[in-house]
Protein backbone atom coordinates (compact mmCIF):
# COMPACT_ATOMS: atom_id res chain seq x y z
CA UNK A 1 0.00 0.00 0.00
CA UNK A 2 1.26 3.78 -0.84
CA UNK A 3 2.51 5.56 2.08
CA UNK A 4 0.22 8.57 3.05
CA UNK A 5 3.18 11.04 3.44
CA UNK A 6 4.15 9.85 -0.06
CA UNK A 7 1.10 10.21 -1.38
CA UNK A 8 0.85 13.55 -0.24
CA UNK A 9 4.18 15.03 -1.58
CA UNK A 10 2.76 13.58 -5.25
CA UNK A 11 -0.41 15.32 -4.29
CA UNK A 12 1.33 18.59 -3.99
CA UNK A 13 2.39 18.42 -7.33
CA UNK A 14 -1.45 18.55 -8.65
CA UNK A 15 -1.82 22.28 -9.42
CA UNK A 16 -5.75 23.71 -8.21
CA UNK A 17 -7.65 26.75 -8.79
CA UNK A 18 -8.25 28.19 -5.40
CA UNK A 19 -12.18 28.54 -4.25
CA UNK A 20 -13.69 29.78 -1.48
CA UNK A 21 -17.21 27.75 -0.98
CA UNK A 22 -20.08 28.93 0.83
CA UNK A 23 -23.64 27.77 2.16
CA UNK A 24 -26.46 29.41 4.02
CA UNK A 25 -29.83 27.86 4.65
CA UNK A 26 -32.14 26.73 7.23
CA UNK A 27 -28.49 25.54 9.31
CA UNK A 28 -26.97 28.78 8.96
CA UNK A 29 -24.03 30.40 6.95
CA UNK A 30 -21.03 28.53 6.30
CA UNK A 31 -17.61 28.14 4.32
CA UNK A 32 -14.21 27.05 3.78
CA UNK A 33 -11.31 26.83 1.03
CA UNK A 34 -11.12 24.13 -1.52
CA UNK A 35 -9.07 23.26 -4.19
CA UNK A 36 -10.83 19.80 -4.92
CA UNK A 37 -13.35 21.16 -7.39
CA UNK A 38 -14.21 20.30 -10.75
CA UNK A 39 -16.40 20.06 -13.69
CA UNK A 40 -18.21 17.07 -14.26
CA UNK A 41 -20.70 17.20 -16.93
CA UNK A 42 -21.92 21.00 -18.92
CA UNK A 43 -25.85 19.03 -19.37
CA UNK A 44 -27.07 19.23 -16.81
CA UNK A 45 -24.45 21.98 -15.73
CA UNK A 46 -22.78 19.94 -12.97
CA UNK A 47 -19.53 20.05 -10.95
CA UNK A 48 -18.57 18.43 -7.67
CA UNK A 49 -16.84 19.71 -4.55
CA UNK A 50 -14.74 17.45 -2.18
CA UNK A 51 -15.06 18.58 1.81
CA UNK A 52 -13.01 16.61 4.89
CA UNK A 53 -16.35 15.18 7.39
CA UNK A 54 -14.26 16.00 10.25
CA UNK A 55 -14.83 20.13 9.18
CA UNK A 56 -16.81 22.37 11.55
CA UNK A 57 -18.69 23.35 8.37
CA UNK A 58 -19.59 20.05 7.19
CA UNK A 59 -22.93 19.96 8.75
CA UNK A 60 -23.84 23.15 7.57
CA UNK A 61 -23.38 22.08 3.95
CA UNK A 62 -25.04 18.86 4.01
CA UNK A 63 -28.08 20.36 6.13
CA UNK A 64 -28.56 23.19 3.91
CA UNK A 65 -28.04 21.31 0.38
CA UNK A 66 -26.85 24.59 -1.15
CA UNK A 67 -23.71 25.85 -2.20
CA UNK A 68 -21.66 28.22 -3.88
CA UNK A 69 -18.34 28.10 -5.56
CA UNK A 70 -16.38 31.37 -5.44
CA UNK A 71 -13.22 31.13 -7.55
CA UNK A 72 -10.62 33.28 -6.52
CA UNK A 73 -8.26 35.92 -8.36
CA UNK A 74 -4.62 36.44 -7.46
CA UNK A 75 -5.53 39.50 -5.21
CA UNK A 76 -7.76 37.54 -3.09
CA UNK A 77 -4.94 34.92 -1.81
CA UNK A 78 -6.03 37.07 1.72
CA UNK A 79 -9.37 35.35 1.73
CA UNK A 80 -8.34 32.42 1.11
CA UNK A 81 -6.56 32.22 4.00
CA UNK A 82 -9.32 33.50 6.60
CA UNK A 83 -11.85 31.04 5.50
CA UNK A 84 -9.22 28.03 5.76
CA UNK A 85 -8.15 29.51 9.68
CA UNK A 86 -10.03 27.35 12.00
CA UNK A 87 -9.45 30.05 14.46
CA UNK A 88 -11.41 32.49 12.41
CA UNK A 89 -15.37 32.58 13.81
CA UNK A 90 -17.74 32.21 10.40
CA UNK A 91 -19.29 35.85 10.92
CA UNK A 92 -15.95 37.41 10.82
CA UNK A 93 -15.08 35.68 8.24
CA UNK A 94 -18.07 37.01 6.12
CA UNK A 95 -17.69 40.13 7.47
CA UNK A 96 -14.07 40.64 6.20
CA UNK A 97 -15.55 41.45 2.60
CA UNK A 98 -18.72 42.19 0.27
CA UNK A 99 -20.90 39.28 -0.49
CA UNK A 100 -24.15 38.90 -2.28
CA UNK A 101 -26.57 36.16 -3.25
CA UNK A 102 -28.03 34.25 -6.44
CA UNK A 103 -30.72 31.64 -6.63
CA UNK A 104 -30.05 29.00 -3.69
CA UNK A 105 -28.96 32.15 -1.40
CA UNK A 106 -25.70 31.06 -0.40
CA UNK A 107 -23.17 33.73 -0.18
CA UNK A 108 -21.81 34.79 -3.38
CA UNK A 109 -18.39 36.78 -3.29
CA UNK A 110 -18.88 39.69 -5.70
CA UNK A 111 -15.44 40.01 -6.80
CA UNK A 112 -14.67 35.96 -7.52
CA UNK A 113 -13.61 35.55 -11.06
CA UNK A 114 -16.45 33.97 -11.08
CA UNK A 115 -19.31 32.21 -8.57
CA UNK A 116 -21.24 28.95 -9.35
CA UNK A 117 -24.36 28.83 -7.55
CA UNK A 118 -25.38 25.36 -6.67
CA UNK A 119 -27.92 22.86 -5.64
CA UNK A 120 -26.48 19.66 -4.08
CA UNK A 121 -27.79 17.04 -6.05
CA UNK A 122 -26.05 13.57 -4.59
CA UNK A 123 -23.80 12.89 -1.86
CA UNK A 124 -21.07 10.38 -1.89
CA UNK A 125 -18.14 9.37 1.13
CA UNK A 126 -14.83 7.58 0.46
CA UNK A 127 -12.33 7.63 2.92
CA UNK A 128 -12.34 11.23 4.93
CA UNK A 129 -14.12 13.05 2.81
CA UNK A 130 -17.47 13.95 1.53
CA UNK A 131 -18.05 14.56 -2.43
CA UNK A 132 -21.01 16.80 -3.04
CA UNK A 133 -21.95 16.73 -6.72
CA UNK A 134 -23.96 20.19 -7.58
CA UNK A 135 -25.64 20.90 -9.82
CA UNK A 136 -25.33 24.87 -11.15
CA UNK A 137 -28.63 26.88 -11.23
CA UNK A 138 -26.94 30.64 -11.78
CA UNK A 139 -23.39 32.03 -12.06
CA UNK A 140 -22.19 35.45 -12.28
CA UNK A 141 -18.73 36.00 -13.82
CA UNK A 142 -16.84 39.04 -13.23
CA UNK A 143 -13.92 40.58 -15.77
CA UNK A 144 -10.49 38.40 -16.53
CA UNK A 145 -8.00 38.87 -13.65
CA UNK A 146 -5.08 36.81 -12.71
CA UNK A 147 -6.18 33.96 -11.42
CA UNK A 148 -4.96 32.24 -8.02
CA UNK A 149 -3.75 28.51 -7.82
CA UNK A 150 -2.37 26.01 -5.32
CA UNK A 151 0.77 24.04 -6.24
CA UNK A 152 3.55 22.38 -4.25
CA UNK A 153 2.25 23.65 -0.97
CA UNK A 154 2.16 27.33 -2.08
CA UNK A 155 0.12 30.11 -3.96
CA UNK A 156 0.87 30.95 -7.51
CA UNK A 157 -0.90 33.49 -9.89
CA UNK A 158 -2.08 32.28 -13.26
CA UNK A 159 -2.06 35.51 -15.65
CA UNK A 160 -5.27 35.03 -18.24
CA UNK A 161 -4.08 34.58 -22.15
CA UNK A 162 -5.59 37.20 -23.93
CA UNK A 163 -4.71 34.69 -26.95
CA UNK A 164 -6.99 36.06 -30.20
Amino acid sequence: MLEIARYRNGMAMLAGAVNVITTDGPRGKAGFTATAVCTVTDQPPTLLVCMNRSSYAHPFFVDNGVLCVNLLAAAQQELSGVFANREIPMDERFARTHWSTLETGSPAFAEALVSFDCRIVQVQEIGSHTIFFCEVLDMQQSDAKPGLVYFNRGYHHLAADKAA
